[in-house]
């Protein structure tokens, strides 16, 4: 009952959310119901206002962020976040309910990633793990059907934990 509660349009936090882009969360159960709406923060490109969406966030805390991402660092996970502002991963750890961190090329700003089931082949080797040997093999695989996910073409394709690890972020079902 109160999952159909929550779920409903004229919950007034929704409501708040869709008037205003920038609501500052006041806890971190906000943050999760956002997220359970499909609210999400890019990491790795939020602005100033975005990080101070976030409870417990500093405006000091919140620029530092900005700085970084703009200057070219990228975080993967919410312990890169944790570290860069210099708190345990336990202070910050709801927070990844709402934040997303996709991974963009240097040169665009861009999610680099590569629908595995519809590539080419050249458009495969442009994945730095990937070179024309495994491109080709990428396609021959996928003729007994798509590939579900990243464990299925691990498994199909026979990849190391390594190679599967490199292949990670640029590959998208």
């Amino acid at each position: 009952m109160l999952k159909k509660f929550l779920a409903q349009p004229w919950h007034p936090l929704r409501r708040r959310l869709q008037q205003e882009p920038y609501y500052r969360f006041r806890s971190f159960d906000e943050v999760e119901l956002a997220a359970s709406w499909g609210d999400r923060i890019d990491a790795n490109t939020a602005s100033v206002d975005d990080w101070l969406r976030l409870p417990g966030i500093s405006i000091h805390q919140a620029r530092s962020l900005t700085c970084l991402t703009e200057r070219g660092l990228a975080f993967n996970c919410i312990e890169d976040v944790a570290a860069a502002l210099g708190l345990p991963v336990q202070q910050i750890c709801r927070w990844r309910a709402i934040l997303q961190f996709c991974y963009y090329s240097a040169d665009r700003l861009e999610p680099v990633a590569i629908a595995v089931n519809t590539a080419t082949a050249d458009q495969l080797t442009t994945i730095p793990a990937v070179d024309k040997f495994l491109g080709r093999a990428i396609i021959h695989y996928r003729q007994a059907g798509p590939y579900r996910d990243l464990a299925d073409l691990q498994q199909r394709l026979r990849l190391t934990p390594q190679l599967t690890a490199e292949l990670l972020h640029y590959l998208r079902f």
